[in-house]
């Protein structure tokens, strides 16, 4: 499985394909060493890790507009309404 080590600002500084079995909390036991960052607490301020398609999905809902943008008015645009005067 692709693990990939994200910034802060959500890029992706590098990725290591690594057995399935060892999962998240063994890729970043991977990471804090190639990093040599032994304390849990400075690694988790600069770095995250995740799956390739967790990050995938993670920036796919980021950039996705929320439901009620662009929401059509059309009362707004009619010169009249459907009332007898």
């Amino acid at each position: 499985m692709k693990y990939v080590l994200v910034d802060n600002r959500d890029n992706i500084n590098t990725s290591v394909e690594l057995e399935s079995e060892v999962g998240v909390s063994g890729a970043k036991t991977y990471f804090k060493g190639v990093k040599r960052m032994p304390k849990d607490e400075d690694f988790d301020e600069l770095w995250e890790v995740m799956t390739e398609k967790q990050y995938s999905k993670k920036m796919q809902i980021s950039l996705r507009k929320p439901s009620s943008h662009g929401q059509i008015e059309w009362w707004k645009d009619d010169d009249y309404l459907d009332i007898d005067k």
